[in-house]
Order: structure tokens, then sequence, then C-alpha cells
């Protein structure tokens, strides 16, 4: 197949400074050399501001389709629309720095807006739980100023181990981690983005 729709979420506070941001960007690069004729949609939740759960959401999601009404229809608005971007594409590049840690709140709250039972995940009768959203590949792009490779870093990651779980959780399994570490590390700094971004491997 020579074409790809590659749906790219960027999560940096930094704008085009940000290195997570210009390492998923070298991702994009390398899928459409491989397959030329894809084609891109960008997500920058932390400029889309993409809201925390509220009640109101979160009532509505748990509302049976057949009683919804207008207000919830409209409280679903923008979770039905991030629903639609993520089953469209095939391939997903999320740009996702480690801040504290962790991930932004901002990738945090599109998480729990693609999450809703019975579109993205289920469970059989033995409640185990099925992810729906299969069939796609994932490539994050993490940054990082400290090294989170080794065994002492490792333990303090809750980035990639967290994304490849839930994302797995909703059937995202396929999943491959590209990382420009060390960007605070005086002796590896200025090579960590260049490094991270040689490193990539379409599959």
């Amino acid at each position: 197949m020579n074409s790809k729709r590659i749906l790219q979420i960027n999560s940096s506070i930094m704008g085009e400074k940000s290195y997570s941001k210009r390492l998923g960007t070298a991702i994009v690069e390398k899928i459409k050399e491989k397959y030329p004729n894809s084609i891109l949609e960008q997500l920058d939740v932390v400029e889309r501001n993409i809201p925390h759960l509220t009640p109101e959401i979160l009532n509505a999601m748990f509302t049976p389709e057949e009683e919804h009404t207008d207000e919830i229809r409209q409280a679903l608005q923008l979770s039905d629309k991030l629903l639609k971007q993520l089953f469209d594409c095939d391939i997903l590049v999320i740009g996702a720095p480690l801040i504290n840690r962790t991930i932004h709140s901002s990738l945090k709250a599109w998480i729990d807006h693609i999450t809703r039972r019975g579109i993205t995940f289920g469970y059989n009768s033995d409640g185990i739980p099925i992810g729906f959203v299969s069939g796609k590949k994932v490539y994050v792009a993490m940054s990082s100023g400290g090294i989170y490779t080794d065994e002492q870093g490792k333990e303090h990651d809750f980035v990639a181990p967290y994304l490849k779980s839930f994302l797995g959780f909703l059937g995202m399994t396929d999943f491959t981690v590209f990382r420009a570490e060390g960007l605070h590390v005086p002796i590896i700094q200025d090579t960590a983005l260049e490094k991270g971004i040689n490193s990539i491997v379409i599959d």
C-alpha cells in the first residue's frame, strides 16, 4: 500500500522549539519516504486546549446512545471528533515530552476523550478487556532532559510504559518509541536530538 493516513499529535508547550515535535516530524518524514502518497493530519492538544473531563461529559459517555439528547450530543461533540480522527488514521505519531516524569495533562485529556466503553474498548463475558482500536501502528516521539533507558532511569519513566499500556488496552499494540534523551546532560545534549532522529526505522 503506497498511502497511509497519519495522525500526528503534539503535546509540548514549547511550540516549534519542541524536541518531541521535531522528533515526531522526523518520524512523519520517514513514513512519507516509505509511503509517498500519505495524508497527514495534525493535532496539537496544547494549542487546541483539549479540556479535561467534566461531570457532564462523563455522564454523557455513560449514557446509552438511544437515550442521547441534544445536550448529551453537545457534550460528546469533541470526543466524537477526536474518535473519528483516531479511527480514520492508519498510523499514529505522538509527540510526548517527559514532564515531571509523566505526560503533559493535555495528552492525558485527549486519552480520556477517546476512552469510550463500547467504542474503543469493551469486556468479554469473562470480564477481560478487549480493545477495539486495532490495525494501527503507533510511534511515540519522546523527549527528556535526562536518561530514562538505563536501569536507574527506567523506574522514573511514566511516559513510554503508560502510553504502551493504555493504548494497548484500547487495542493499539503495535507500538514503538523513539527517544531524544539527555537533552539537559552537558556531554550529550548537543547530539541528543540527532541521535534520536538517526534511530528512526519505519517497519
